[in-house]
């Protein structure tokens, strides 16, 4: 059995594209493992704070002597970092605003890239640092943009801020297996949601697939 971690960072509801997206993966999910443990993780409406001075003192202190208002500062982090350590499969449903994340999830990563927790950084070693300790899982990233053109050899895809920054910081912490799917001009138009639901399936099918 896996526990699988749904992230939705939609600022929408009823009319979001990428929590449609995460629903059709989590049935299709669940129909062909349905022992597994779903827990969701809806940031696009939730209150994830911004990292402060305070935070960072907190963060950057040994655990041993961190005091309770250090605690207590990071305690909306240490229960994300928590979900993320006990799951094995986790997946990002995302739209793409402003050509880059919605900024409520760059809170979220903010709140999860830990030295020590998340991430180890070795300062001799500034030409590659990091050593990612969420490792042995499994990231599915769920995109959808207004418009089309930001895949690789495309018109727009110079400004995807979006796919490279999330597949880097996965990367950073650990997390190397990591399957994309997008919807393309939903504005314009573009793929329909029909073709995406399609992909996903596929995706699913084909659970070894690293990109």
């Amino acid at each position: 059995m896996s526990n699988v971690l749904i992230i939705n960072a939609s600022a929408r509801k009823e009319r979001s594209l990428s929590r449609h997206l995460s629903e059709v993966f989590t049935k299709e999910w669940k129909e062909r493992h349905p022992e597994d443990h779903i827990v969701y993780r809806n940031i696009g409406q939730e209150n994830i704070p911004h990292v402060t001075e305070k935070w960072i003192a907190a963060a950057f202190k040994p655990a041993g002597v961190r005091t309770d208002e250090d605690i207590e500062t990071l305690q909306v982090s240490n229960q994300l970092v928590a979900e993320l350590k006990n799951a094995d499969v986790i997946v990002l449903g995302t739209p793409m605003y402003n050509w880059s994340v919605p900024s409520v999830l760059k809170a979220y990563i903010d709140q999860v890239v830990r030295v020590n927790e998340t991430v180890l950084v070795n300062k001799n070693k500034p030409e590659n640092p990091y050593t990612g300790l969420l490792i042995n899982k499994k990231a599915y990233l769920l995109m959808v943009r207004g418009n089309a053109g930001y895949d690789p050899g495309e018109f727009y895809e110079h400004m995807d801020f979006q796919t490279t920054y999330l597949k880097t910081v996965l990367c950073i912490m650990g997390i190397k297996n990591i399957n994309c799917m997008t919807l393309n001009g939903v504005d314009f138009e573009g793929s329909s949601l029909e073709a995406a639901n399609k992909k996903i399936k596929t995706m699913i099918l084909n659970e070894n697939t690293i990109a």
